[in-house]
């Protein structure tokens, strides 16, 4: 964590001209945690603390059995003809149907590379080859806030895939905002594999997942599609993870000049709503996350702090235990040469130091020169050899009592308070904005 911290700019203005505010916010919140320099997930790796940028759209997955109407959906979205749609199984792998500056299409690795966080795909074997993306500029509904996700159509029987569809199904479900299952009347709508991921999707994501009855205006009357509905249901029932009450199914199908005359109710707009509503969650859940991730790093700032000043503490403790054992290893040698000295040649100290300092050694040190002269000659190199070996003991002890641990320097203390100043004044003031900036629009609209 070096520099200082300073609060990152918003994306050019080109850019931010055509976004709307919904779109803008996701972005500018992305751009927090990503900025090379002072973006949060940067921040948090200094600190030890793993952060993961939101993203910028929400992801709806799409799966049913083949021609259940998923393409067809998507198309009708996003008002463009960008996924092929038909009787035969259209869509054999993974397409990623997202807004972009120009129309374009992608495969395998492009694909992985505009969406980082669906890189573990790579794991399961073969599906890389049946990854695309399609990229549209269509700015129709939500559809700038919105990744699909088309899966292949499931059936039963004979039908090999290419790689693992069940396993990578129930990932993408991980990575999900939402989950649409579409049940086709006409087709195999109660096909064994659709059912049987549903299952395995619900024991972890009940909460989104979306149950819809498509093509609707294509099941008879009234009476048949009741029928289906009910088929449907009690076949969902059966499966002890989607053994509950409460099951809710809007029929739905696209408009077209075909069904104009149609009679059967079209709830098609429950699913833009659902749409609208996980968007407004997510932006709402991404502005408390931000603000939840500042208040960590800040924590973790003055825990780092804390914990410096409590090692410095330490330090200083531990140097002075040394210093005082150090003095008790120094001072033994010096006070048995001063005693020896005293002793045995009285005369020729007095000549170097002084009669009076010599005389005042003796009165200091009388009674460990008295000691001294009452051990026996034998001994006296034993008790040299241990006050010497007494003295170094004392300054090992010195040496491991004054071990200290490193402490920030200066400047890594002033990058600390420099973080913290910026993700609690810069960071989350821009959070308060941004939040505001939705409020203001929400109301605005409520209003209308």
């Amino acid at each position: 964590m070096s520099g200082k911290v300073k609060a990152r700019s918003s994306a050019n203005s080109s850019d931010s001209a055509t976004q709307t505010v919904n779109e803008k916010i996701l972005r500018e919140c992305h751009s927090l945690y990503i900025d090379p320099e002072n973006g949060l997930v940067r921040i948090g790796e200094d600190l030890g603390l793993s952060l993961l940028a939101p993203r910028k759209k929400i992801t709806v997955l799409l799966i049913g059995n083949h021609s259940a109407g998923k393409s067809s959906f998507i198309n009708w979205y996003v008002e463009e003809h960008v996924q092929r749609t038909g009787v035969a199984i259209e869509t054999q792998g993974f397409t990623f149907v997202t807004s972009g500056r120009k129309r374009e299409s992608l495969t395998g690795n492009a694909t992985l590379h505009l969406y980082p966080h669906f890189e573990p795909l790579r794991q399961i074997e073969g599906v890389i080859d049946y990854l695309t993306t399609e990229i549209s500029t269509s700015k129709q509904k939500k559809f700038s806030l919105v990744t699909f996700v088309d899966t292949p159509g499931l059936v039963d029987g004979d039908m090999k895939y290419p790689f693992d569809v069940n396993d990578s199904i129930a990932w993408l479900g991980d990575l999900a905002d939402l989950i649409f299952v579409f049940f086709d009347p006409i087709g195999q709508a109660l096909c064994k594999r659709t059912l049987n991921i549903v299952e395995r999707l619900n024991e972890k994501h009940a909460e989104r997942i979306r149950f819809y009855l498509s093509k609707a205006d294509e099941a008879g009357h009234e009476s048949d599609r009741q029928r289906v509905m009910m088929q449907i249901v009690q076949e969902l029932c059966k499966r002890p993870g989607l053994n509950k009450t409460g099951f809710d199914m809007p029929t739905i199908y696209v408009p077209s000049l075909n069904n104009k005359g149609s009679r059967c109710a079209n709830q098609i707009e429950e699913v833009c709503k659902d749409v609208e509503k996980t968007i407004n969650q997510t932006i709402q859940t991404t502005l408390n996350q931000l603000e939840k991730n500042c208040d960590q790093i800040a924590l973790l700032v003055e825990d780092k702090l804390s914990q410096n000043d409590q090692q410095a503490s330490a330090n200083l403790k531990a140097r002075l235990r040394g210093i005082c054992y150090s003095m008790f290893g120094l001072l033994l040698p010096l006070l048995l040469l001063a005693t020896f000295l005293i002793s045995t040649s009285h005369q020729l100290l007095s000549s170097v130091l002084g009669e009076s300092i010599v005389l005042t050694l003796t009165v200091y040190l009388g009674p460990l020169a008295k000691l001294w002269q009452k051990i026996p000659d034998s001994y006296t190199n034993h008790v040299i050899i241990g006050i010497l070996c007494l003295a170094f003991i004392f300054l090992l002890i010195a040496k491991l009592f004054s071990r200290t641990k490193p402490t920030l320097s200066r400047k890594q203390k002033r990058n600390l308070l420099e973080v913290r100043d910026y993700v609690q004044n810069v960071v989350k003031s821009k959070k308060q904005t941004l939040y505001q900036e939705y409020l203001q629009q929400s109301v605005a609209e409520h209003d209308m």
